[in-house]
């Protein structure tokens, strides 16, 4: 009954629910300040201390907005997506080890359970648009899945690149690892850098935010949407990516692993956990401050022809060695 309740209580406080919500509107604030730094602004800076705020301001303000559906929408399925988009990121981050080896929820080739809810999010972002029945959100959509297309099968393979080094298929095996080297400063460095690339892609951040250009489609598969259910997908959106940094750290930098003070151990493998997830961060944010947005034929080209062969070197190589 005890262990019952306190695994409750890691669900809804820490690691959980509660902890990732903070977490992921911190990780939107750092993005937008290290973004708006490297292109020579300021970011956020009147809500709270340095604009901390203004991530859970937003987030607030959007709650306050008319929720409108439009008419000739699925309302169903218009409503049902952002719910859903939102359920599942933050299902997800239950998996990632922040505390210690091992995730909230942990078993035996949970690494592909983890993979696959990660494809129902780019399909959740498919039928959002489609049930906008926009032409706008329409074009949005299909642009979605044609990335999905693109960026799902170099990502897939740097994942197995590392599955391969580990010898597991469980996210825990593959933190143990990694303690004496990461995987990042062996063979799987190039696993890396394909990593970060689809990475960005599956959060449709520039040079991939194809399937939402403004100056296009207005605002593709999330123009219909407003008030509460855009909400939840803005912070549906923080909390995938917290999820994606999160997984790169625990994928390639050892995640939660580090030195650590005895008694104190869940408060240094949570500080490790965070500053290995922020460098992810940092670079996925260099990327979009350093790239235009490509087109989705683009997009295919540099998938197809770049990523997967890469990709496929990348898992040959970490086959020969291991």
């Amino acid at each position: 009954m005890i262990e019952a309740l306190y695994k409750i209580i890691e669900m809804i406080l820490f690691p959980g629910f509660a902890f990732i919500g903070v977490l992921s509107l911190l990780y939107e604030w750092i993005d937008r300040k290290f973004y708006a730094r490297l292109q020579n602004r300021i970011g956020p800076l009147y809500a709270g201390p340095h604009g901390i705020l203004q991530p859970l301001a937003d987030f607030i303000k959007l709650l306050s907005k008319e929720d409108i559906i439009p008419e000739g929408a699925d309302k169903f399925l218009f409503t049902l997506t952002p719910i859903l988009f939102f359920a599942i990121n933050l299902l997800l981050t239950l998996f990632l080890p922040i505390c210690g080896t091992t995730g909230v929820i942990s078993f035996t080739g949970d690494l592909i359970f983890f993979v696959a809810l990660l494809t129902i999010i780019s399909i959740l972002v498919y039928t959002a648009g489609m049930a906008s029945t926009n032409r706008f959100a329409t074009i949005g959509a299909e642009r979605a899945v044609l990335q999905l297309i693109g960026y799902e099968i170099p990502f897939m393979l740097s994942i197995v690149s590392v599955a391969i080094s580990s010898r597991s298929l469980t996210i825990k095996n593959i933190v143990e690892s990694q303690s004496s080297i990461w995987h990042i400063l062996g063979p799987n460095f190039l696993a890396f850098i394909i990593f970060a690339i689809t990475a960005q892609a599956e959060l449709e951040r520039i040079p991939f935010d194809i399937p939402e250009a403004e100056q296009e489609i207005v605002a593709g598969w999330l123009v219909e949407y407003s008030g509460k259910k855009l909400a939840l997908f803005r912070l549906g959106k923080d909390v995938e990516t917290l999820l994606l940094c999160g997984l790169g750290a625990t994928l390639f930098l050892g995640g939660p692993l580090g030195p650590v003070v005895p008694g104190l151990e869940i408060v240094f493998y949570t500080l490790y956990f965070i500053i290995k997830s922020i460098i992810v961060l940092l670079v996925l944010t260099t990327l979009r401050a350093l790239f235009a947005r490509l087109r989705v034929d683009q997009m295919l080209v540099l998938s197809w022809k770049y990523l997967i062969p890469l990709s496929l070197i990348s898992v040959l190589i970490v086959r020969v060695v291991f």
